[in-house]
């Protein structure tokens, strides 16, 4: 099995193509073989509430790696989204950790051959937040927005949604797993946001998943964030 995440930037002037595919494409994405769970994803700025109508994501969990090959080189949708982007970027990635529940589900619970101890790692938190609660959250981003900025190894970081205001997510890329956990559990204010999660039970749903990056195609911003990585 594999996971993939996808980040298309759209060119210029695509905005209603771009929002009709969150409508359109997951009726084709159901009847892609080999494809066990995806989710089509919307980004903001900054991590905020102002959306970024040019930037959407596609995260996928593949029952084989020769599916998600065949969906990548041949599948209409995806040379679709490849004509209207000015840049893409897909990262491949083993779960090292994962737990929790997106819909009802953990689908990144399956083997993996253990991970290199100093290799590039992958990180996805995903929450369904309750609606009385959304205040609270999003007074609290501005704050870990600006600690993923300072943060030492940080190779890319997105934050993502399923539905505006209360179906978040983020997602970085880190140059190994211990310039992550330096983020995780020494950042104040990454801490003090997770403690007032628990405390104050933000989230009717939450999942936290950990990978190991295998490899990557394409670009984010002009770059390659897994240049001199993998």
């Amino acid at each position: 099995m594999l996971t993939t995440l996808t980040i298309f930037t759209l060119q210029p002037g695509t905005t209603r193509w771009g929002l009709a595919q969150m409508g359109t494409a997951p009726r084709q994405l159901q009847r892609v073989a080999g494809l066990r769970f995806f989710k089509m994803l919307g980004s903001g700025y900054d991590f905020g509430l102002k959306p970024n109508f040019q930037r959407y994501a596609l995260m996928a969990v593949w029952e084989t790696m020769a599916a998600a090959e065949t969906f990548f080189a041949t599948h209409p949708l995806w040379l679709s989204y490849q004509q209207h982007s000015t840049e893409t970027w897909t990262v491949q990635l083993a779960p090292l950790k994962a737990h929790g529940l997106w819909d009802g589900q953990n689908p990144f619970d399956y083997h993996t051959t253990p991970a290199p101890a100093d290799g590039p790692v992958a990180v996805l938190t995903r929450a369904s937040i309750k609606l009385w609660k959304a205040p609270q959250f999003w007074r609290a981003v501005p704050a870990t927005s600006a600690a993923f900025a300072q943060a030492q190894g940080v190779r890319a970081a997105i934050g993502l949604g399923e539905i505006p205001i209360v179906r978040q997510a983020t997602f970085s890329v880190w140059e190994s797993a211990v310039s992550m956990q330096q983020y995780a559990y020494r950042g104040a204010a990454h801490k003090g946001v997770i403690q007032r999660t628990r405390q104050e039970k933000w989230y009717g749903e939450e999942l936290f998943a950990r990978f190991q990056v295998l490899g990557g195609q394409g670009t984010l911003d002009g770059k390659n964030p897994l240049e001199g990585l993998v």
